[in-house]
């Protein structure tokens, strides 16, 4: 059976999508990367659509879903290189992806992951210690 590879860079998870997604194959992505995800304890997950050039409401909806999922385990999803296509798409079909992040290419998407990351690291407290 046909997979999508999940690199691991650090604590990131890296999925890039070189095929157009049929249903089966988008359920075993998206439940690879959630095991994934808890398997590895990585706190973004980058996916790279380039070269997805059509996309139905069920592969929508498994984004979004990959995405929320993500979120319950504590790890920020990127969607990056969306065509214009794919976006319409998107739109029309009432599936606006609330709550995906996206950037336009992997480099722009690693950077805005490793921000969300930062942003959400609780601040170490000072230990001014005890003098007595």
């Amino acid at each position: 059976m046909e997979k999508i590879p999940i690199l691991r860079m650090g604590n990131l998870l890296l999925v890039t999508i070189q095929v157009d997604l049929y249903d089966r194959l988008a359920e075993t992505l998206e439940s690879d990367l959630v095991q994934m995800i808890k398997k590895t304890g990585a706190r973004g997950v980058l996916i790279d659509i380039s070269a997805v050039s059509i996309i139905d409401s069920f592969m929508g909806r498994i984004i979004g879903n990959i995405a929320t999922m993500s979120k319950i385990l504590d790890a920020e999803t990127v969607v990056v290189g969306m065509q214009p296509a794919v976006a319409i798409t998107l739109v029309e079909l009432g599936l606006p992806l609330n709550g995906v992040l996206t950037a336009l290419n992997v480099e722009k998407g690693m950077e805005l992951l490793k921000k969300k990351i930062a942003e959400e690291e609780p601040e170490e407290e000072e230990d001014h210690g005890d003098t007595e």
